[in-house]
């Protein structure tokens, strides 16, 4: 099977990323979430970043607009019924995302792929909620999707060998290096991340440095371009506490209990640039 149309489930921030990347490869894309709010506030943040680009001269005015021009909109999973591949970007939550792929799977094509943008969730354990496993696999971006070359194409333990070399064919269709990683908690991107993350948030919460001095510690120090706190913030804290759990309660290691700052913060509500309030002030 040639993939030709894309389906992107979920508007936020990845969602949106995904389908701007597709539309701008040029793949007609299908824009799938709850509500046509989160589907409008998905729309503008594409042709914001696509006017972005303009500015930039990455792009021409006529690219950005033919990419505008191949996303189309639903709030109905049944929209997706003729699409290749979709690609799952809901929140991360592995109930959630077990109750789309179990919708999916009745409403999209036998031949069409079954992708999760999971950033920690089990694949194999995704996979099997669907009568087609062999067909299901991860497809991890990174944050902001446009920007970020990266994509984690990572195999459930069921996932066909001819379905992974698709998959890995289309992220370097869209202009991603594509890497080959293994379904385990956090795969490789976040396994490494997070814990640097949530130890940044340690030394904030013990009093070590301010918010401000840590991130300026990583980056004058360490020559990273944002500071580890200020990543959090543009990844999400609740994200941040839901991959930490994930880790935590499948390692049982102490090392990824999650701080108690962070946990805090996402009771309440400050949940980074998405909310205008984290570790730092968005307003």
């Amino acid at each position: 099977m040639t993939i030709t149309t894309i389906g992107v489930v979920g508007a936020g921030q990845m969602g949106a990323g995904i389908a701007q990347v597709a539309a701008t490869a040029g793949f007609p894309v299908v824009l799938c979430d709850l509500n046509e709010a989160a589907l409008e506030r998905g729309r503008m943040s594409i042709s914001s970043s696509l006017s972005r680009m303009v500015k930039k001269e990455k792009i021409s005015q006529a690219e950005a607009d033919t990419a505008l021009a191949f996303i189309s909109v639903t709030t109905d999973l049944a929209g997706l019924a003729d699409v290749d591949i979709v690609v799952e970007a809901a929140s991360e939550d592995e109930a959630i995302k077990a109750k789309i792929f179990a919708s999916l799977d009745t409403v999209c094509k036998p031949t069409a792929i079954l992708a999760t943008n999971t950033s920690s969730i089990s694949i194999t354990r995704i996979a099997a909620v669907t009568q087609r496993p062999g067909q299901v696999i991860g497809m991890h971006f990174m944050n902001p999707v446009p920007m970020m070359q990266l994509v984690e194409v990572i195999r459930a333990l069921q996932t066909d060998t001819k379905v992974f070399n698709q998959v890995q064919a289309l992220a370097e269709q869209l202009g991603k290096v594509a890497v080959d990683v293994k379904d385990a908690p956090g795969f490789v991107a976040n396994r490494i991340l997070l814990p640097m993350l949530n130890e940044a948030m340690f030394c904030l919460h013990e009093g070590l440095a301010s918010a401000e001095e840590i991130d300026t510690v990583m980056q004058l120090g360490m020559s990273h371009p944002m500071g580890p706190l200020s990543l959090a913030d543009l990844i999400g804290l609740d994200t941040c506490l839901s991959i930490m759990n994930v880790l935590y309660d499948s390692f049982k290691d102490s090392k990824y209990r999650p701080c108690p700052l962070l946990v805090q913060m996402v009771d309440a509500g400050y949940l980074g640039r998405k909310t205008g309030r984290g570790f730092f002030s968005y307003e």
